[in-house]
């Protein structure tokens, strides 16, 4: 059964992140709030966290969409390759925020996930939560979102509903309020530095151009 653990959304409890962050290093998966939709990750570097990912979605590792939470674009070169100028100068300017911006994946990427994968999503979120689990964990997490089946919701807010779907798939869930319903906005990044909104969500890439 997950473990329900509140968490102050403005100012995170250390210890109650550090065990969190000790659930991710024993391979676990952890659903957490984010600045629009409440995700379920698990840390970069657990194949096992990644399977068990894999399964809650209902989806093949090679055939699951790669998203991470950065704590912030100081190291992500290690997982994008060649970033245009212009695309990282709006990067700077919009992260933290409610972006996926999706990006040629670098040749670590493969490695560290075992799949071959071209591109990957990365999201430095405006919340402290999540940001402070991945800086005391030191590397990103593998996130995605937590959707629900009613398709006027789409995506589910409360943590009380969420442990009700997920008790016996996921080992915490962080409760710091309700979330919201609306993701994020993933911007697909191309080499020549055009930026294109494949899905348009909270973000308004306008504000950064």
């Amino acid at each position: 059964m997950a473990e329900i653990i509140p968490i102050h959304p403005k100012n995170p409890e250390p210890h109650k992140i550090r065990r969190v962050v000790e659930c991710l290093r024993e391979d676990g998966v952890v659903v957490y709030p984010t600045d629009t939709v409440y995700g379920v990750g698990c840390d970069l570097y657990s194949p096992k966290g990644i399977e068990r990912i894999c399964r809650l979605k209902g989806v093949k590792p090679n055939k699951m969409h790669l998203s991470f939470i950065c704590y912030d674009l100081s190291d992500i070169s290690q997982y994008a390759r060649q970033i245009p100028n212009s695309v990282f100068r709006v990067m700077k300017k919009a992260l933290p925020g409610p972006f996926t911006f999706i990006l040629e994946s670098s040749s670590q990427v493969p490695k560290i996930v075992g799949q071959k994968k071209n591109q990957v999503g990365i999201r430095v979120p405006d919340h402290n939560v999540p940001r402070a689990m991945v800086k005391e964990l030191g590397n990103p997490i593998l996130t995605t979102s937590i959707k629900d089946e009613d398709a006027l919701i789409q995506y589910m807010t409360d943590p009380y509903s969420i442990k009700e779907k997920y008790d016996h798939l996921v080992d915490i869930i962080i409760d710091s309020g309700y979330g919201g319903n609306v993701p994020s906005t993933v911007v697909l990044c191309y080499d020549d530095g055009n930026m294109e909104v494949v899905r348009q969500g909270l973000g308004n890439l306008e504000e950064f151009l």
